[in-house]
């Protein structure tokens, strides 16, 4: 007997959760939601394509130009449609098919569709109560399931190599840029993409956005590294610091705080707990050593096919931690005109906490 994919098993925990919760129609845009429920992932225009499920029933408003694409990816129906005759007719097919014709039908969009795309169901719709899908499709997608763990795990591992192959590069006269080049060259070579990177000497640490440019490495120079890949549909995310050449004792207090906030989040993280109280372990620790003004943003974010996702680890988040939640800790500290420090790891929670997908130290990387 064939196992079943991971995308029958999705659909299947889609439905459980749609009787759950009362839900009579789950609709989906070109996104991330769609990718993880059906391996599809089409080209997103103006050209209206969505993803409906009801309990009975599954298929695709697919653009007829778009179908032979498409279809290598799902054995799920299309109704297809081409840009003379327009998506109406198509639209209104699929909705009887989903059995979307009673009044008042309670429906769960797509918060990442397009506003037209959304606008356009709606209308066609008597009555609908709408919401979004925090409560469905955003809460599966927060549990990850064994093959996303490996992926994830996989993306981490290249990571960590090439992070540590970009510190052993470091060298007086390198700048910001030829470091996101090597890195970038790194992920290339290994089957990976570039998911983004920031590469941050001396002060430009200081800003936890900061666009690489041509600023080149010194003597006593602060470094941080703040990159991810894309390999096999998952991303990795990860940041070291380290210093070139002898760290004053400013930047060795700055380093050993932050290192203390992460423990704390770490200790902190565990299921049942909510979301705001590891950023609060995190953020006492910073604040108690005088840095609290210094922390400029968030403890954490989700992770999954979007390198941003639910949950996210903020002092103003509702959310409650699972078990197979996988979601950054990344403290930090930033001291305009001087240096920045933050350390961020990738976890899975476990039963009895977080498992960090970095195999790579989070110790001080040292360079001359």
């Amino acid at each position: 007997m064939t196992a079943p994919s991971p995308f029958d098993t999705r659909l299947a925990k889609l439905r459980a959760r749609m009787a759950e919760t009362g839900t009579d129609l789950v609709a989906l845009g070109p996104s991330s939601h769609m990718a993880w429920l059906s391996g599809v992932h089409p080209h997103g225009d103006e050209r209206p394509v969505m993803l409906l499920v009801s309990a009975t029933y599954a298929g695709f408003l697919m653009p007829a130009l778009n179908a032979a694409a498409a279809r290598k990816d799902t054995d799920l129906p299309f109704h297809p449609w081409s840009d003379d005759q327009g998506p109406e007719t198509a639209l209104a097919e699929l909705l009887q098919a989903s059995g979307a014709t009673a009044p008042g039908l309670s429906v769960v969009l797509d918060e990442t569709m397009r506003t037209d795309f959304a606008l356009r169901l709606l209308d066609a719709l008597d009555t609908p109560r709408r919401r979004f899908t925090e409560d469905t499709v955003g809460l599966l997608r927060a549990s990850k399931d064994g093959e996303e763990y490996a992926a994830i795990k996989a993306a981490h591992r290249l990571n960590d190599e090439a992070v540590k192959a970009a510190f052993a590069a470091l060298k007086e006269g390198i700048t910001e840029r030829e470091v996101v080049a090597l890195i970038q060259e790194h992920y290339k070579a290994n089957g990976a993409t570039l998911e983004f990177c920031s590469v941050c000497f001396g002060e430009s640490g200081a800003f936890p956005h900061h666009y690489p440019g041509e600023t080149a490495l010194a003597q006593d120079m602060a470094v941080l590294i703040d990159t991810g890949c894309r390999l096999n549909g998952y991303p990795s995310d990860m940041t070291r610091c380290g210093f070139f050449g002898t760290p004053g004792e400013d930047y060795l207090e700055v380093f050993a705080t932050v290192e203390r906030a992460v423990q704390a989040a770490l200790e902190a993280a565990r299921p049942g707990v909510p979301a705001s109280a590891v950023d609060k372990a995190a953020r006492d620790v910073i604040s108690e050593a005088g840095y609290g003004a210094n922390f400029l943003h968030r403890t954490g974010h989700g992770l999954g096919i979007d390198i941003h996702e639910p949950p996210y680890i903020a002092a103003n988040s509702d959310a409650i931690l699972a078990e197979g939640n996988v979601f950054s800790i990344e403290p930090g500290i930033y001291l305009e005109g001087r240096f920045g420090v933050r350390l961020e790891e990738i976890v899975i929670l476990r039963a009895d906490g977080p498992e960090i997908f970095s195999e790579m130290p989070r110790e001080m990387q040292r360079g001359t």
